[in-house]
């Protein structure tokens, strides 16, 4: 059991709340600050993209004994609903019978993350700005602005789950040798709304997630209990077809009419809320070191913040935190030693899912509607039901799996490199599912285990 301590945690958002029961737990003090309102008593913003919370958030949830409360909040999604002009829908399983990702709304379940904290004993300071930290000393400063005065806090250890933009990193930059970047992509996201039925139902099959591919942009659409749905539109900022040249309700509706006609007419408000609606931009952000000695650490997206195109954001954050709680169950109160071997263990992992991640959006956007890529999935689907221990498909380790994002990624990339083989096969649409692909498959999959084995 480990001694008591007195511990800050900067910022109240999912990873924060779930690390301060983690940490009430364990029998400490925990103190959670945030320079935001309580998102309980405010109306939501209308900049959130519905959550995909999958197997290793459920991991952690279970972990902290909450899981069961929280998959009240939930609907299974057990499918991709494809969205083409001119084409039947159609859709593409994500997994095995019984597998599925969660689609749960951000505020909602921010909601009761915070609820939960509290009955654990976390005390929450809400609209108390952190505008400085000593570090060495793990002390926080707060104050209302940050040229006026601050009240000083003292703790044992300090957590920086403020986000991608997290103060307590920004502090962490100033040391000799630490290592930051930061990437914006080109393509923002602004949130919609389609309404329930008037008898409270949903327009579209409420067990699939769905989307529209438009090459270099895409609409999104996932359930709420309530029989609505959030729909997220992804777009360019600046070029051709772009939020830049969409400056007008007209022009407004003759894009939705031109790339989205089946479902222009039940999108609530459309053009009112396309233009109240800010338009936010992704970043995918890497750093380390993620703790400085014993005193601080980084979570979630303070220490790896990805885009969100593998639904993976929230789950990998959840994931720090089950790691941190292994790690404490493991070294007891030697915090040095807790601290280290996270970052040592998480740090391959952030970068593995940031690549994936960006990789997915090319995937989702561009490639689920081409026929090339339908076959690809279709062989890679025969193949693993039949040799279920010599491959799992990528998004299964990914979503599916508890095993590290790093392996997932090397793996993927291996396969990839075997189907790339495999889809220059002529005639490969009529012998998809023959002895001679199999046997191919089978033959390089031997050949890529010897060459990564003498590696």
């Amino acid at each position: 059991m480990q001694e008591s301590k007195n511990i800050a945690i900067i910022g109240s958002g999912l990873v924060g709340s779930l690390l301060a029961i983690y940490l009430k737990k364990r029998g400490h003090r925990v103190t959670v600050f945030d320079r935001r309102q309580d998102v309980r008593i405010v109306e939501f913003s209308g900049r959130s993209i519905n959550l995909a919370m999958s197997n290793r958030g459920w991991n952690a949830l279970k972990k902290a004994g909450i899981d069961r409360e929280i998959r009240k909040l939930a609907l299974p999604l057990d499918k991709r609903a494809m969205h083409l002009n001119d084409q039947p829908l159609y859709f593409q399983k994500y997994g095995k019978d019984g597998e599925a990702i969660y689609s749960i709304s951000r505020g909602i379940l921010n909601r009761r993350m915070i609820d939960l904290a509290e009955e654990a004993g976390a005390v929450f300071r809400f609209e108390e700005k952190v505008w400085d930290i000593e570090l060495s000393e793990a002390k926080i400063y707060t104050g209302e602005t940050e040229k006026g005065e601050w009240l000083e806090y003292q703790f044992d250890h300090v957590f920086g789950a403020d986000g991608a933009f997290s103060r307590v990193r920004h502090k962490m930059q100033r040391q000799s040798r630490f290592n930051y970047s930061q990437e914006f992509i080109d393509v923002g996201y602004k949130e919609l709304t389609i309404p329930a039925n008037e008898n409270g139902t949903h327009k579209l099959d409420n067990a699939s997630f769905h989307i529209w591919p438009r090459g270099e942009f895409m609409l999104i659409a996932m359930p709420n209990l309530n029989g609505s749905f959030t729909c997220t539109l992804f777009l360019p900022f600046e070029g051709e077809v772009s939020f830049e040249n969409l400056k007008t309700e007209k022009q407004a509706e003759d894009f939705f009419s031109k790339y989205f006609p089946d479902i222009k007419d039940d999108i609530s408000d459309l053009t009112r809320d396309f233009f109240r609606h800010p338009t936010s931009a992704m970043v995918t952000i890497k750093c380390f070191p993620w703790t400085y000695e014993d005193k601080i650490a980084l979570v979630g997206d303070a220490a790896h913040a990805i885009v969100p195109f593998y639904g993976q954001g929230m789950n990998a954050g959840f994931e720090d935190i089950s790691v941190l709680d292994d790690l404490m169950e493991k070294y007891e109160d030697d915090w040095n030693m807790i601290f280290q071997e996270y970052q040592v263990l998480r740090k391959p992992d952030g970068d593995a899912i940031a690549e994936l991640s960006f990789r997915n959006f090319i995937e989702m956007s561009q490639k689920t509607a081409s026929p090339e890529f339908l076959l690809r999935k279709k062989i890679e689907k025969h193949f693993s039901e039949k040799y279920p221990k010599k491959w799992i498909p990528l998004y299964s380790r990914v979503t599916f799996s508890d095993k590290s994002y790093a392996e997932a990624l090397a793996i993927g990339d291996r396969q990839r490199a075997i189907m790339d083989q495999v889809m220059k096969l002529e005639n490969l649409e009529i012998e998809w599912d023959s002895a001679g692909v199999e046997n191919l498959i089978l033959n390089l999959l031997k050949e890529k285990l010897r060459n990564y084995s003498s590696s």
